[in-house]
């Protein structure tokens, strides 16, 4: 049996491929209901996914984990990047966020493929009480289509398309599909791999 780790994310898209992804090698529980959101002012990944798993170990006194990702346009300078999750606004969901990141490519005149080179990466951290960390790192190479394309996922997933698959978007991907390519499937299997390593406690032990 996996080890217990609770959730740092409030979006339930996430928790559900953070479970998918792991399968066995964790129990993953939901955040616990009125904690408070995590003011994510880091300016790195990193920074922003150890504020998450440090403020949850904090609440619960048991082993957390938490992530970042951060989607980046070669020809908007890098951008969203850290800010992914709130690039049209601190209250954005992800229709909006879309909607601007389409509209800056349009407006930067970035219309063939080249000019649309992308990256996702994501960072993940578990963390536990005695400050122990495990850093896994995801990073997966592809461009931003010209429109909305498909029904799964979320975020950003309608418009990234991996260079690894075979030309469709993310949300076009069945689950499996996409955890076999995706930043998160890669950071979650490099912190499981640390923890198939010798690094898991026995389960119940934070």
């Amino acid at each position: 049996m996996g080890i217990r780790l609770v959730s740092a994310t409030a979006n339930p898209h996430k928790l559900d491929e953070i479970r998918q992804i792991l399968g066995d090698a964790a129990v993953v529980v939901p955040r616990p209901e009125g904690l408070a959101e995590v003011v994510e002012d880091a300016d790195t990944l990193e920074g922003n996914a150890e504020l998450k798993v440090a403020a949850v170990v904090e609440a619960t006194g048991q082993a957390a984990i938490a992530d970042d990702t951060g989607l980046e346009v070669d020809s908007l300078g890098g951008a969203p990047g850290v800010r992914s999750a709130r690039f049209a606004g601190d209250d954005a969901d992800d229709d909006a966020n879309v909607a601007k990141l389409l509209a800056d490519l349009a407006a930067a005149g970035a219309h063939s493929p080249s000019s649309r080179r992308a990256r996702f990466r994501t960072v993940v951290i578990v963390g536990w009480p005695d400050g122990r960390r495990i850093i896994g790192r995801g990073v997966v190479e592809g461009s931003i289509a010209t429109h909305r394309r498909g029904t799964g996922g979320f975020g950003y997933d309608p418009v990234f398309v991996p260079d690894e698959g075979d030309g469709r978007t993310f949300a076009e991907m069945s689950a499996s599909d996409k955890h076999a390519l995706s930043h998160r499937g890669r950071a979650l299997h490099a912190v499981d791999a640390q923890f198939a390593d010798g690094v898991r406690p026995v389960l119940g032990e934070s």
